[in-house]
């Protein structure tokens, strides 16, 4: 008869069900009393009444004053009212994604007459014979939409399956606070495989390689972990030696990596959507289509499940491809992950035809480290905690890494310039004489 609810850390979670239900109840046996925002409460706190239904309106102000303040704050918030009405649950479900938090709804639905008992018993309560039914009717007619509403959704039906529930909380998917490193943080690769083998052996690596003899995987004997900010294809000559490497790094443990633009682009295009075939794309799909079709699936199914940053060492390090603004580390939305692929734009674009970009890093003052790339810069250098990485090895520039919690700069420069850029890479070092002889073409 149990059933488990899996509910976030961090997120809204609305109890929904009729006056009686068993809202309060169940509250209190699964949250901390700080953790529950009661409507009665609040109500009793605006007029001395928790049954005074003319302080309704100023009832609620303050719950979705104390809920946005909480979320802001990234706290679990439980909010205890009947959230029949879907107006009721949709202003709940605005401030969990005005605060880039998950939401989830749990439904006691228990017999009506079983609420109606519960209710007569209470002194303090003297409500209308037909309040029940009513909202009784309102929950039934609004099921539906309740999948749509939130996130996640769960129904329990009769007081046994109500009171046989248990909570179990889940972390973020980019929540790995409880790794504390030491990491090596590296650069856009873009296709440029050898440069990334070089950079690897700089800090130590060992790399394995499968039985035709090419790179799957890299393991520090020291025991630090690789992570990669992304945009790891596209330009280069490598695509696919680069995602076999990193693949193989992610699937042993001996890396993480996040999401970048090119990424999620070349996803789409995989998937057979509609993209414009430019900045390498062309490039990427055609190196991948000479691999042989599980490759192809792996990586395909590898790209698509990166997630847009991850929040590292107890919160101190912070990895996003574009960068991340303080109050969206940890945070889960289409908002944070647009701006963890893209950056925030001013919606103008330069002389280039590239977007102009707001300086966001200028303005940070967080206490974690962002690391992250996206923008090739001349060379890397820490701007108010925050560095990028992206040091354009694929116009000739270098391939950077940042050694955490050290943070030393390890850069390794590119072999040759493999793709012009269409904004000048400032400060670009000459490239190195051309390497002769057999072997496998260098990235």
């Amino acid at each position: 008869m149990s059933r488990e609810l899996r509910l976030p850390e961090m997120g809204l979670i609305v109890l929904v069900g009729v006056s009686g239900s068993g809202k309060s109840y169940f509250a209190r046996r699964h949250f901390a009393p700080t953790q529950v925002v009661s409507s009665d409460r609040c109500r009793a706190m605006v007029a001395d009444d928790e049954n005074d239904q003319s302080a309704t309106g100023d009832a609620f102000d303050l719950l979705h004053h104390i809920v946005g303040k909480r979320l802001r704050r990234g706290l679990l918030t439980v909010v205890d009212a009947t959230n029949v009405q879907p107006r009721s649950r949709q202003a709940l479900v605005r401030l969990a994604k005005e605060h880039d938090v998950l939401s989830a709804a749990i439904v006691l639905d228990v017999p009506e007459h079983v609420a109606a008992e519960r209710t007569r018993a209470r002194p303090d309560r003297d409500l209308p014979d037909h309040v029940i039914p009513r909202q009784r009717r309102e929950l039934r007619r609004g099921m539906r939409e309740l999948h749509r509403e939130f996130k996640r959704v769960y129904v329990l039906e009769g007081v046994e399956e109500v009171d046989a529930a248990t909570v179990v909380y889940e972390k973020a998917w980019n929540d790995r606070r409880e790794l504390t490193g030491p990491f090596d943080v590296i650069g856009d690769v873009h296709g440029c495989r050898a440069e990334l083998e070089d950079l690897l052996r700089d800090l130590g690596y060992e790399i394995r390689h499968d039985a035709l003899g090419r790179p799957d995987g890299a393991t520090h004997p020291g025991g630090r972990t690789a992570v990669f900010v992304g945009d790891l294809v596209d330009r280069g000559p490598d695509t696919p030696g680069v995602l076999r490497l990193v693949m193989g790094m992610v699937r042993a443990g001996d890396a993480l990596c996040v999401s970048g633009n090119h990424e999620s682009k070349l996803v789409r295009a995989l998937r057979g959507r509609k993209v414009r075939v430019a900045h390498g794309l062309a490039e990427s799909l055609e190196q991948l289509a000479a691999e042989p079709e599980g490759f192809r699936a792996e990586a395909l199914a590898f790209m698509d499940g990166l997630i847009s940053h991850y929040v590292l060492d107890g919160g101190n390090l912070v990895v996003a491809h574009a960068g991340l603004k303080e109050e969206y580390h940890g945070r889960a939305s289409g908002r944070v992950r647009s701006f963890a692929l893209y950056g925030d734009t001013t919606g103008e674009t330069d002389e280039y035809g590239l977007p102009v970009r707001y300086p966001w890093a200028r303005d940070y003052r967080g206490r974690a480290l962002v690391v992250y790339g996206h923008t090739p810069v001349p060379r890397a250098e820490f701007v108010n905690n925050t560095i990028c990485l992206d040091t354009g090895v694929v116009f000739g520039g270098s391939l950077t890494a940042l050694r955490y919690p050290e943070r030393e700069i390890v850069s390794t420069p590119a072999r040759r310039v493999w793709y012009e850029p269409v904004r000048p890479l400032e400060d670009r070092p000459p490239p190195p004489p051309p390497v002769t002889g057999g072997g496998t073409p260098a990235c």
